[in-house]
């Protein structure tokens, strides 16, 4: 059972003290001092603070909760990240504590949001079998919808960490070369197809050294907290630039996270069996054994376009793990670092309501998304905001949230 706050929050709140996600944030009154800060309620804890104020604490744990970005936590690694949410949670909860920290909550709609970590490296996986599937008959549909070989591994492109941006941040249309069809040469613009891709994602801290591959069991020391993700994505510009390398400009101009990381630990009850494989696996992915704590997280995405509800992913049909996806990153030898983060791919569900891009909810603008008010959409237009959200199960029938990752979309800039 979820222990009980003195903190007054409501019982239906996705930031209850069963969740205790952690951002970084400022205020009107220290707008250049970054903090460490974990939303409860309505409330965000400045833990720098608190952990200035406690006597009985580690010089080097409150060292971790005083910096301006949650990378020192991160590279602290799984015991660490234990012991400072138990402190959190001591803090919340024992009426004792109750003088030293509630002068350290603050409203949250006071407070500004940035980016909580600083971003290593950023990798992106396709790991929904049906959001693969759908794409795959859109391009090819008089051939196999799958590639030979993405039953067998997790496939990923690396993307580019400085353009990793917080919700909130306008998304600025891309330029590039463009081939529309029955034209012999590309012609080069704004983007015509700008998608979004609802996607999760994984903060990932205990750095490795190179050549040290990281076990499907050592997943969970190294995967620190979930955050939501926006992968946005210019198709014709990656349809034109992707053979043989794969996505580059196409989705290198801005991916948009959401400013909350709710810890792995906060998820026990959304951990759920993956789908069944139906292709055998090496050894290094395998997962099948029941040997260890499932990996697949029943974690309900909404999509929203213009203030409606288009989509409503289920991460639950993910076919690749978190864990699976680490381990196949980490596979060569190739090192991780704290900050480095690792997403999802789109997720999409069985049903046409479930699917996470544009590219799929339109079948590539053939079927254009009616709006509420009768205006249609097959990609997305300049001044339309996208904003997803997410919740999970969480201890004794209580729900976890995870914010929401928001954009909207602003013209090119001129030509020329």
């Amino acid at each position: 059972m979820a222990a009980p706050t003195w903190v007054a929050v409501p019982d239906d709140s996705p930031f209850g003290v069963h969740n205790l996600p952690y951002g970084v944030f400022t205020t009107a009154d220290r707008p250049h001092e970054r903090r460490i800060g974990v939303a409860v309620g309505e409330y965000v804890l400045d833990a720098g603070a608190v952990a200035a104020t406690d006597g009985d604490l580690a010089a080097a744990t409150a060292a971790l909760l005083s910096a301006p970005s949650l990378n020192p936590l991160l590279a602290a690694g799984r015991p660490a990240w234990t012991a400072v949410r138990a402190l959190l949670t001591g803090w919340l909860t024992d009426p004792a504590h109750r003088p030293a920290v509630e002068p350290h909550l603050l409203p949250r709609a006071a407070v500004t949001l940035h980016l909580p970590i600083e971003v290593a490296d950023y990798v992106d996986f396709y790991a929904s079998e049906h959001h693969a599937t759908n794409v795959g008959r859109i391009f090819r549909p008089d051939g196999a919808a799958l590639p030979p070989n993405w039953k067998h591994l997790p496939i990923g492109y690396h993307g580019r960490s400085g353009t990793v941006v917080v919700s909130g941040t306008p998304v600025v249309r891309p330029s590039g070369q463009r081939r529309a069809p029955g034209e012999a040469v590309p012609d080069f613009g704004p983007t015509r197809r700008l998608d979004v891709e609802a996607e999760i994602g994984f903060v990932v801290g205990g750095p490795t050294a190179q050549g040290t591959p990281v076990p499907l069991a050592g997943a969970e020391d190294h995967v620190f907290g979930v955050c939501l993700v926006n992968d946005w994505s210019a198709r014709d510009i990656q349809a034109w630039e992707y053979v043989p390398l794969g996505p580059f400009l196409g989705k290198s101009f801005a991916t948009s996270v959401s400013p909350w990381v709710v810890p792995l630990d906060a998820l026990a009850a959304a951990r759920v069996a993956p789908p069944a494989r139906d292709a055998a696996l090496l050894p290094y992915l395998d997962d099948q054994d029941g040997s260890a704590p499932p990996r697949g997280l029943d974690i309900a995405l909404e999509m929203w376009l213009r203030g409606e509800v288009v989509s409503r992913p289920p991460f639950a049909t993910m076919y690749w793990t978190y864990g699976q996806m680490l381990a196949h990153m980490t596979v060569n030898g190739a090192s991780l670092r704290a900050g480095d983060l690792f997403a999802s791919g789109t997720v999409s569900g069985p049903e046409r309501a479930q699917r996470g891009a544009l590219i799929e909810l339109t079948w590539n603008g053939e079927e254009p998304l009616v709006l509420a008010d009768g205006t249609e959409r097959t990609y997305l237009e300049d001044g339309d905001e996208v904003v997803i959200t997410a919740t999970a199960p969480g201890p004794d029938g209580t729900r976890i949230g995870f914010g929401e990752v928001a954009g909207r979309v602003v013209a090119a800039p001129p030509q020329g």
